[in-house]
């Protein structure tokens, strides 16, 4: 019979065998989120919510390095603001859920529970801006948006999400267009960065760029089962929302003008995407910058007199490295072997365990998550060692994902070939594209890939051939997969 550890180790399905229910159970057993009694909501528990400070915290950080200020913006939007900016509206009606009554009685005019904010921003930035002098405006909120989906997954797709939401305006379209790309670029450095997921950053097609858009940015990440995640989005809107709320502006030559928006936002998808990406059989591996634990000291010991002198040698280091890494130490009643496997499966970076001969020898053995190696640390290197490791790991996890990424990518030049792909492989294909709206909804039509991005990176001096899909000369090369 297995034992304990084992057993508990044996709860979560392979990864191969059906990445799905893994991925569902590791997201319960971690206690990172919980089902809601309204269908298609989440209840994010505290170590789930932890990540979200984190990530938080780093993004927000970020943006106000790019001049970003923090606002809040109502919940509840006229029916009359949706309807002001017609492919907008079109474009979120679907899953627009309603406010139609109030105190018992019926609303003289309905209020949709926000499925995003451009429109009430709009009429803000109607009111508050006059003069070219108030421009660039650039804000950002965080907040919770309801968009009523009929499928939902836990994180990665659900009616209530959180978010951060920017929304800016400005003088001209070149300026909106440098501000977007801008923020796409925040979101790759802090994905690659700081969430050690490799991205590829592009541009969406037509058929895929946000309503109301001009154009839509976007970065992409391949998950551990191949398929796509869209990890954030930066929307150029042009003119279409600032006409649509008269956002004027009298500029330097006495003309007045219309101020060119953009928007941009991340989720908490992306810790799905941080599950999907890292994780193992064994559960969890959250990288360093984003985990709620960096460290998690196990102390250890068979006889009752061999406990007071490890647990004044634990107490030791907690205090040493209290406001360096976030460090919990476990002392319940549970063996060592059972902390371990529970640990491992949250996905603390590192485990510290301290044991006799570690107080005997002065020193600590560190364990890492990713690959399990074992580093015995002398107590008085421990200060120095333990960020190093940190890093390390932090690095070695992007570099492993990246690794995966290539082997799942692949180029063809025959749409045979890409269907064999699609159907019998995982992962993304890269083929040369004539940016024909119809010829993409056939292939998804035919083989339930989608375009994900036309990436910003090109061949150099332009792409040469046809189109893997008309014949026609294309204009450039696209990523398509099977996505979330």
């Amino acid at each position: 019979m297995p034992n304990e550890e084992e057993k508990f180790v044996e709860d979560i399905v392979d990864q191969d065998d059906n990445f799905s229910m893994w991925y569902n159970q590791v997201v319960r057993k971690a206690e990172l989120a919980d089902y809601a009694p309204v269908r298609g909501c989440m209840i994010i528990r505290p170590y789930g919510y932890a990540i979200w400070e984190n990530l938080q915290r780093l993004l927000d950080a970020r943006f106000k390095e790019t001049d970003v200020q923090n606002a809040y913006f109502p919940l509840l939007i006229p029916q009359s603001f949706l309807q002001k900016e017609a492919d907008h509206i079109e474009g979120f009606a679907p899953e627009v859920a309603w406010v139609t009554r109030g105190g018992g009685e019926e609303l003289e005019e309905p209020l949709a529970i926000r499925p995003t904010s451009e429109t009430i921003v709009g009429h803000s930035f109607a009111k508050w801006i006059q003069s070219y002098r108030d421009l660039p405006m650039l804000l950002n909120q965080w907040n919770n948006v309801m968009r009523w989906e009929k499928r939902t997954t836990l994180f990665l797709r659900t009616s209530e999400f959180l978010w951060q939401e920017g929304h800016t305006a400005h003088r001209t379209l070149d300026e909106a267009e440098e501000r977007t790309r801008m923020m796409l670029e925040v979101y790759r450095s802090f994905a690659e960065e700081d969430a050690a997921i490799p991205v590829i950053a592009g541009r969406k097609s037509e058929n895929e760029k946000f309503a109301g858009a001009q154009r839509t940015y976007s970065i992409e990440a391949m998950m551990g089962d191949g398929k796509a995640l869209q990890s954030g989005t930066s929307h150029n809107l042009g003119t279409n929302f600032a006409k649509s709320f008269d956002i004027q502006f009298l500029d330097a030559d006495g003309q007045r003008k219309y101020c060119a928006t953009t928007s941009w936002g991340m989720s908490t998808r992306m810790i799905g995407g941080l599950i999907m990406v890292h994780g193992d059989k064994s559960g969890l591996i959250i990288p360093p910058r984003l985990a709620p634990y960096q460290v998690v000291i196990v102390p250890i010991w068979r006889k009752e007199k061999e406990r007071e002198a490890v647990d004044e040698l634990v107490t030791r280091v907690e205090k040493m490295l209290k406001g360096k890494v976030r460090v919990k130490v476990d002392r319940s009643d549970n063996t060592p072997g059972w902390k371990y496997n529970e640990w491992e499966m949250r996905g603390v970076p590192v485990r510290m365990e301290i044991g006799p001969r570690d107080v005997q020898n002065n020193s600590v053995m560190l364990v890492r998550r990713d690959n399990r190696a074992k580093e015995p640390v002398a107590l008085d290197a421990l200060e120095t060692r333990l960020p190093a490791l940190l890093e390390e790991l932090q690095q070695a996890l992007y570099q492993r994902a990246l690794a995966f990424r290539e082997s799942n990518t692949y180029s063809t030049e025959s749409y045979d070939e890409f269907k064999r792909i699609i159907a019998e492989k995982r992962g993304f294909v890269r083929v040369k594209w004539a940016e024909d709206s119809a010829a993409e909804l056939a292939i998804k039509e035919e083989t339930k890939a989608t375009l994900r991005v036309i990436p910003l990176e090109q061949p150099e001096g332009g792409v040469q051939g046809k189109c893997i899909y008309t014949g026609k000369p294309a204009t450039c090369e696209a990523i398509f997969a099977r996505a979330y």
